[in-house]
């Protein structure tokens, strides 16, 4: 059964899901939804997700909004097939699940307010507040701390296997990197650049990054500018 990705594939938490979907080798459908358009808060779209946000899947009559509940229940469901995300014993899917926490509480917030600062709301006519855009990126220079001393012993952030804890850093590395301007904060630290270097290059995310330029090819008027 084909699994239906409602979502925008430029949007972190859909490139989440897919990811993961691929990883696995689960088949899916995206089902563009126009964030720029608000159609995440129209009546139809809030049938699907009562707080207005993607992504959201539908595998049947099955449904789930979410998008780390959603790789928890795919890793779960295909943990036979594809990478294994999860890991083996209970300490190692206890370290994925640490991680995962991690992930969403100290470092995916502090991107999240510098992605609103700095794209989102001058899209909108709105100032940046560069003042908020330092203090997150002082922060996430002591998380990659941090990260850079648990990188120091061990390849990945749960142990010697990727996860979707590493997965799960993937789509707002990719703003740090590229568009926020703050790749210095993880070249300078080599166990942390090796570990980006590694999961940013695995196919699975490139073919993401693939579907999101041919998206934005599709949206746009004229020829699609790779974000650099």
């Amino acid at each position: 059964m084909v699994v239906k990705v409602h979502g925008s594939a430029m949007a972190a938490c859909p490139q989440r899901v897919m990811v993961c979907l691929i990883e696995l080798g689960v088949d899916f459908e995206l089902i563009h939804v126009d964030l720029d358009s608000l159609e995440q808060k129209k009546p139809e779209f809030l049938l699907l997700q009562p707080f207005g946000h993607v992504p959201v899947i539908e595998e049947g009559d099955f449904r789930l909004f979410e998008s780390r509940a959603i790789i928890r229940y795919y890793a779960a469901k295909y943990v036979d097939k594809g990478t294994k995300l999860t890991g083996t014993t209970l300490e190692e899917k206890a370290l994925v699940d640490q991680w995962l926490e991690v992930e969403s509480n100290n470092f995916n917030d502090l991107v999240y307010n510098m992605v609103l600062q700095l794209l989102v709301f001058p899209k909108m006519g709105h100032k940046s507040d560069m003042t908020l855009v330092q203090k997150c990126a002082d922060k996430l220079e002591k998380v990659f701390d941090i990260y850079e001393q648990r990188l120091s012993k061990s390849k990945y952030l749960a142990g010697d296997f990727f996860s979707l804890a590493d997965l799960s850093h993937l789509p707002s590395l990719r703003f740090v990197m590229n568009e926020g301007g703050f790749a210095h904060l993880v070249t300078k630290r080599k166990c942390l650049q090796d570990w980006y270097l590694d999961i940013s290059s695995r196919p699975s995310w490139n073919k993401v990054l693939d579907l999101m330029i041919m998206k934005k090819s599709e949206m746009s008027p004229g020829p699609a500018k790779e974000e650099a």
